[in-house]
């Protein structure tokens, strides 16, 4: 399964070189309540087709209508929403919410392939828009911050896909994988036991051959990649947890209860990993709700993984200053 943001560009991709224009718009900053977060981006065909989100429907509505009637900004501009309580309530949005979105005309479908293409290939990609003038520059950079506005330039981001390798074919692994799915995870599999490949069936998911230190060292975690080990074998959750405990990986957690978690961590101080290191791995894996069957342990892992993945989407990143922009 492919990212939202690669599913709303390449849908848009398609309506360009068809002959349509179309609008892309992305949130740059929320006050107060909002059900999506800065960075989120939508896409407006002229005859009204939308793709994507940046509010609950409310302002996807006003944005198709104008769009009917031609009524949609014909440079770079920002749009305010919520600006007084007539407003918050005329477009749904909570008393005392608000949130302002950058709106961008679209004229062909080259202008999305070095996003759509940064995406794929798992590079964080800066696209600069000159207010004045249109101009668009593109930059592979390292992670710097929220979508802002500098000046006369607003600057958004376009990174790789959330991945999650999961080391162990079994039942909680293939509930596991469905589920991280819809979660708009990139999932991979890694399990070199042959009877547990031949009776794997979870569509979506990539098998990635190898034992499972070797296939953690080929896909070189990054910031955006998971790694859970659930075969409840130590020769082969171990394995995976060594290289992967060392990688930029933003969580790595292994099945089993508190006693076994101590004894590999103590297995695991026999290698060449450091403390800090040995602190990074969750264990036991996921959130403690009482999980017992596989998908509730599915569950409780996903929400973990959820809830620390927006602390560091709020917490690691340097956070914007506040914005002063007219609509």
């Amino acid at each position: 399964m492919k990212s939202a943001d690669w599913e709303v560009l390449h849908r848009a991709q398609t309506w360009l070189a068809q002959g349509h224009s179309a609008h892309l718009f992305t949130v740059i900053q929320t006050w107060g309540s909002a059900p999506r977060l800065p960075g989120a981006i939508l896409v407006v065909r002229d005859d009204g087709h939308l793709i994507g989100s940046v509010s609950g429907g409310c302002i996807e509505d006003d944005l198709a209508d104008k769009a009917k009637h031609g009524q949609l900004p014909t440079a770079p501009a920002v749009l305010e929403y919520g600006v007084n309580q007539n407003e918050a309530q005329r477009f749904g949005i909570p008393c005392g919410g608000r949130l302002t979105v950058f709106a961008e005309p679209l004229s062909s479908a080259e202008q999305l392939t070095p996003l759509l293409h940064g995406i794929e290939q798992r590079t964080l990609i800066k696209r600069s828009v000159c207010l004045s003038s249109g101009q668009v520059k593109i930059t592979a950079v390292l992670p710097e911050g929220l979508p802002r506005i500098e000046g006369d330039w607003f600057h958004s981001y376009f990174g790789p896909q959330w991945r999650l390798l999961i080391i162990g074919a079994n039942q909680l692994g293939s509930v596991l994988a469905s589920m991280a799915q819809v979660l708009e995870f990139d999932v991979l599999i890694c399990d070199p036991r042959e009877d547990m490949q031949s009776e794997w069936h979870v569509e979506g998911a990539t098998w990635v051959y190898g034992m499972p230190d070797d296939v953690v060292l080929d896909i070189q975690p990054d910031a955006r990649t998971a790694i859970v080990a659930v075969t409840h074998d130590p020769k082969l959750d171990d394995m995976a947890l060594l290289e992967a405990l060392k990688s930029d990986a933003f969580y790595v957690g292994a099945l089993g209860a508190h006693k076994n978690q101590e004894k590999r961590r103590d297995r695991l101080r026999m290698f060449d990993l450091s403390e800090y290191e040995i602190a990074k791995l969750n264990g036991p894996v996921g959130l403690n709700i009482g999980s017992r069957t596989p998908a509730e342990i599915a569950v409780a892992i996903l929400a973990e993984l959820i809830q620390i993945r927006a602390q560091q989407q709020k917490n690691g990143i340097a956070m914007p200053e506040a914005l002063r922009c007219s609509a």
